[in-house]
């Protein structure tokens, strides 16, 4: 499975530092690092860590330039750390 871990917040976040996705290869999905603002984005970036392997920091926000890109509604900046968990 992959891990997708908050490790950082900027403005208001829905989640705080800490938070935790965990999404395996079939697509389950247990946890919540947005409350469901970019949770099919996180999804996605999950099962590209586990197709390839390499971890990754993606940072998810809002911006009038990214209006119809995938962002948080609260208008603050949330920062993922999402790695491969081998058991």
């Amino acid at each position: 499975m992959a891990l997708a871990r908050v490790v950082d917040v900027e403005g208001s976040g829905p989640r705080l530092p800490g938070a935790v996705m965990a999404v395996t290869a079939d697509g389950e999905v247990a946890g919540s690092v947005s409350g469901g603002c970019v949770e099919g984005a996180v999804v996605s970036e999950a099962l590209d860590v586990l197709a390839t392997g390499d971890r990754r920091m993606v940072t998810f926000g809002y911006s009038d330039d990214e209006a119809f890109a995938v962002g948080l509604t609260c208008g603050g900046t949330i920062h993922l750390f999402i790695e491969r968990l081998d058991w």
